[in-house]
């Protein structure tokens, strides 16, 4: 009986999501909400640090982010070329993020690793490329799954041995899950957000050799961090090797965009 509980649980959380390639050709599993949900969510999340966070007043940075974002979403499919909505923050810490529904924000800190336009599009585009790869789709997802499977685990060990053995197996389950399953799968976005990014910037006209530099910058910024297998980010170094090595491949397209007219001037 508990067998057939546990293989209906996994049987409605696999007929519950979709199964979709990436940009990259991974197989993804998606669908725990819909695309208008993650707009809605995007959305709410973004007004909220909007109204949290103090924005950032200089016309300069505000016009120069904004220049970047839209020579790199004119490069996006067709149904991810919405009008982007930026905001710059007034944050010493050097992050960027972005978000569905078409929301990308940057804090000021970022200036402080991104020396030139080339390396700004390398921050952007990494992000936009979680957004168009459906990463928070997929999060969403995987996390629902995880935590649905678990408190089913719980209850059969706690109907079996007592709920002493069900709480204990569902804490140890749940740092399981987070080590093994959802921050490896961190990892791999993260990856596949560094393939998708350097790809978009480099058909803006972007340098795509730059994205080394900039993560030259951020370990010199540096400071501690988590062992690898714990962190939700690659291996500094193991990033700007990759990096290196897939900037070579993308000359051609760098090139080719820069003979077409995408020669972005945004400053800095």
């Amino acid at each position: 009986m508990k067998r057939a509980l546990l293989g209906l649980a996994i049987a409605t959380l696999v007929v519950a999501c979709a199964t979709t390639t990436s940009p990259t050709g991974r197989t993804q599993y998606v669908g725990a909400v819909s695309q208008e949900q993650l707009n809605q969510l995007g959305a709410q999340a973004f007004a909220e640090a909007k109204a949290k966070e103090k924005l950032s007043t200089d016309a300069r940075q505000n016009t120069y982010v904004r220049c970047v974002v839209d020579a790199i979403t004119r490069q996006l499919p067709a149904g991810w070329q919405t009008q982007w909505e930026v905001a710059v923050f007034q944050d010493d810490s050097p992050n960027a993020f972005a978000l569905p529904g078409g929301k990308i924000g940057v804090n000021t800190g970022i200036f402080t690793v991104a020396k030139n336009q080339d390396q700004l599009a390398a921050v952007i585009a990494h992000e936009i490329g979680h957004v168009v790869s459906r990463h928070h789709d997929e999060r969403i997802t995987k996390q629902q799954g995880t935590s649905t499977l678990l408190g089913i685990g719980s209850a059969i060990l706690g109907s079996a041995y007592g709920s002493g053995a069900g709480n204990a197996a569902g804490q140890i389950g749940g740092a399981a899950a987070q080590t093994f399953y959802l921050l490896p799968n961190s990892r791999t976005q993260e990856t596949e957000a560094d393939v998708v990014g350097q790809q978009l910037a480099a058909k803006a006209g972007f340098d795509p050799r730059q994205a080394v530099n900039l993560w030259q910058n951020m370990i010199a910024a540096g400071g501690s961090r988590p062992p690898q297998w714990l962190s939700t980010h690659p291996d500094p170094q193991s990033r700007i090797n990759e990096l290196g090595a897939r900037a070579g491949s993308l000359m051609p397209t760098f090139e080719q965009a820069r003979a077409s007219g995408h020669t972005p001037k945004c400053g800095s």
